[in-house]
């Protein structure tokens, strides 16, 4: 198995902690409180594990969806930052264990989860659930407190009262979750987290960011570029769970797809790239244009919401606005366009719009602008 993270100190190292609170770190008292060993999760065996492969966009949730995120404390946290008044969303289903003040970290909620996972959320300004609540994924469970200036949540995983590094399970930078299952193995004091063996090995980490992606035509007239090549953290699904209500082309010479969940859903970036528009443009309104490596373009609009501006670079998945009707719209949803070198093309060349997925094809661009796609 391949080891995804370092060996884990149980609970009872963390109460060792120096008793004397501090800006980022809890007292060896709280740690009493917060990390303590989940009862039963070990009983019938040493080891028990995750499976995220399948799990529903419905399922999961990163704490702020629209935050930025960063490695803190020995990358056994994750500091979040994001705007004032912000809500606190739950990652997945569960039932609150603690919710309480503490002098160090401000209002804090930890929940416990049926898949054997603790989720931990800090420094909030109000805690909106108690102890015993059931709560969903996505569910709003606090408001973003404030620290050194800015608004920030700090949120950590914890197992069996120990706490991981949380980039293990979820990518800092775009925000999803890692789609493996996991393998928690309780050795003596400590617990390892390992991957099953066979499991989907990672990729060439195929990205469209200009910033990283070679230019192919210095070369060649012609490039082929493999999707199946293209990481999960790399491209996602611009909707989630949206479906169909106005394909491309047809009678109406539709530019792009239109894609429909509910009002103020959250857009996703379909790749990595940079925001070149951001701002009412005729009948798109709120309208959202992202630059990506070979000459594409993906544009999003009619949002209710823009949450990017010109200039920002994004990561795939990362939230960049709301589903809205502004412009010419009857209702809310997303009109989402893929263009290559200035040609619009049909959406569901790369993304299969029944699975939600990147479809597993190549495709040959060229220097002139024309793209074909073969298996």
């Amino acid at each position: 198995m391949k080891l995804k993270t370092s060996l884990l100190l149980i609970a009872a190292a963390f109460t060792l902690m120096a008793a004397a609170p501090t800006k980022d770190k809890f007292t060896a008292a709280e740690m009493q409180q917060i990390q303590i060993e989940t009862p039963g999760l070990f009983s019938r065996s040493n080891a028990f594990s995750v499976d995220f492969t399948t799990l529903k966009p419905s399922q999961y949730s990163f704490p702020l969806p629209v935050g930025k995120a960063r490695l803190t404390d020995n990358d056994q946290q994750l500091e979040i930052t994001s705007q004032q008044g912000d809500a606190v969303k739950a990652m997945f289903d569960g039932e609150v264990r603690l919710s309480r003040n503490h002098a160090s970290q401000g209002n804090v909620i930890v929940i416990r989860h049926p898949n054997g996972l603790e989720t931990v959320y800090a420094n909030n300004a109000q805690n909106l659930v108690h102890v015993g609540d059931a709560v969903k994924a996505g569910q709003t469970i606090a408001i973003i407190g404030q620290r050194d200036n800015q608004h920030v949540c700090l949120f950590s995983i914890m197992v069996n009262g120990a706490r991981i590094n949380p980039t293990t399970l979820v990518s800092a930078s775009s925000h999803r979750l890692h789609k493996q299952t996991f393998v928690f193995e309780k050795k003596g004091k400590l617990v390892s987290v390992n991957t099953l063996p066979g499991e989907r090995k990672p990729t060439s980490g195929l990205t469209l960011d200009p910033d990283e992606a070679e230019n192919p035509f210095e070369k060649s007239d012609t490039y082929k570029l493999n999707l199946a090549e293209m990481d999960p953290d790399h491209w996602a699904y611009p909707l989630p769970e949206a479906k169909v209500i106005s394909p491309y082309g047809g009678k109406r010479r539709h530019s792009g797809v239109d894609l429909k969940t509910k009002a103020k859903d959250e857009i996703r970036a379909a790749f990595d790239g940079i925001v070149t528009r951001s701002c009412p443009y005729a009948g798109y309104g709120n309208c959202i244009v992202i630059r990506h490596a070979y000459g594409f373009e993906t544009l999003y609009s009619h949002q209710h919401k823009n949450l990017v501006k010109v200039g920002d670079k994004v990561k795939a998945g990362q939230v960049i606005g709301l589903t809205g009707r502004t412009g010419r719209a009857t209702t809310e949803h997303l009109h989402f366009e893929i263009s290559y070198r200035g040609r619009r093309l049909n959406p569901a060349t790369l993304f299969d719009h029944n699975s939600h997925s990147l479809r597993q094809t190549t495709l040959t661009l060229t220097k002139s602008g024309k793209l074909t796609a073969s298996k």
